[in-house]
C-alpha cells in the first residue's frame, strides 16, 4: 500500500474515496434507517440528467449536475409532503423522469462524449486537485452541519414526537434532501453513476447489523465505508480491476460478514437460553 501512494494519481485517488465514503457513510445511516435506500438511487439518476444536460451545453457537467439535483431532491420532498404517495414511488417518479431527459440531452449532443461512460461508471484515478478541492469543500459542510446531527436523529426515531417538540423536522428533511444532493454529486465523479447507492446503503446496512445505539451505527458505517473503500482501491490497483466495483464488492464482503456475525450471535444466544 505504501508505495502505491508514491504515485500522485492514487494519491488522489486514495483522498478523494475517503472523503467520498465519509460523507456516503454518514449520510447513509439515515437513508437506511429512515427505509430510504431507493433515494440514493433516484438522486444519483437525477444526477445523471444534470450532467447530461452539462455535456449538452458545453459546460462543467458537475456544475449543472449540482442545481438539478438539488432540484429534483427538493421536489421529491415537497412532493411527498403533499400528496398520499409512498416515498419508493415518488422517488421512483423523478428517477425515471430524470433518467430519461438525461437519455435526450446525450442524444442531442451531435458528437459522442467519453465523459458520459466516465460519470456512469466513475474514473477515481482520474481525480484532479480541483475535484479534491470540491470533494473537501463538501465535507466541510457536511461538518458544519453536524451540530445537528441529534436532531436529526431524533426525527429518525420518532418523527411525530420530534414535531410535537417542535424541531423543525420539515425544514430538516428538505436540508438532508440537499445535502444528500450534493454529496451524490461529487460521489459521480469518484464511482459513477451505477455504484454511488451502494456507498449510501451498503456500510450503514451493515453497521445496522451490529449496533443498538444510532451514534454507534454511524460511527461504524464510516469505518465500513472508509476501510473499504482504501482496501478496494489498493485491490483494484494490484489485479487490475474497476475501483468502484472492486470497492463494492468490498463492502458485500463486509456486510456478509456482519450478517454472519448476527446470526452466529443469534444461534448463541438460543443454545444458551436451553
Amino acid at each position: 500500500m505504501l508505495e502505491l501512494m508514491t504515485l500522485p494519481f492514487m494519491q488522489r485517488a486514495l483522498i478523494a474515496g475517503l472523503m467520498v465514503a465519509f460523507l456516503a457513510s454518514y449520510y447513509g445511516v439515515f437513508v437506511v434507517q429512515r427505509g430510504l435506500g431507493f433515494l440514493g438511487n433516484g438522486l444519483a439518476h437525477a444526477a445523471f440528467g444534470g450532467v447530461a444536460l452539462g455535456l449538452l451545453l458545453g459546460r462543467e457537467p458537475l456544475l449543472i449536475a449540482v442545481p438539478f439535483t438539488v432540484l429534483v431532491s427538493v421536489a421529491i420532498i415537497w412532493v411527498r409532503h403533499r400528496t398520499s404517495l409512498a416515498s419508493d414511488t415518488v422517488i421512483g417518479v423523478f428517477f425515471a423522469v430524470s433518467m430519461a431527459a438525461g437519455i435526450i440531452f446525450l442524444s442531442l449532443k451531435k458528437d459522442y462524449s467519453a465523459d458520459a461512460f466516465a460519470y456512469l461508471f466513475g474514473s477515481i484515478l482520474a481525480i484532479t486537485p480541483t475535484d479534491l478541492w470540491v470533494t473537501g469543500g463538501v465535507v466541510l459542510l457536511a461538518l458544519l452541519a453536524q451540530p445537528l446531527w441529534g436532531r436529526w436523529a431524533y426525527a429518525t426515531f420518532d418523527r411525530e414526537l420530534a414535531l410535537s417538540d417542535r424541531v423543525p423536522v420539515i425544514f430538516d428533511e428538505y436540508l438532508l434532501a440537499v445535502l444528500m444532493a450534493v454529496t451524490v454529486v461529487v460521489a459521480v465523479k469518484v464511482v459513477g453513476i451505477v455504484l454511488i447507492s451502494a456507498f449510501l446503503v451498503i456500510p450503514a446496512a451493515a453497521a445496522r447489523m451490529l449496533s443498538r445505539r444510532f451514534a454507534t451505527m454511524t460511527w461504524l458505517s464510516i469505518v465500513f465505508g472508509m476501510a473499504s473503500t482504501a482496501g478496494g482501491l489498493w485491490g483494484s490497483f494490484r489485479l487490475d480491476l474497476p475501483s468502484g466495483a472492486t470497492i463494492v464488492l468490498l463492502q458485500a464482503a463486509i456486510f456478509l460478514a456482519c450478517l454472519a456475525t448476527l446470526f452466529t450471535a443469534k444461534i448463541l444466544r438460543r443454545r444458551s437460553h436451553h
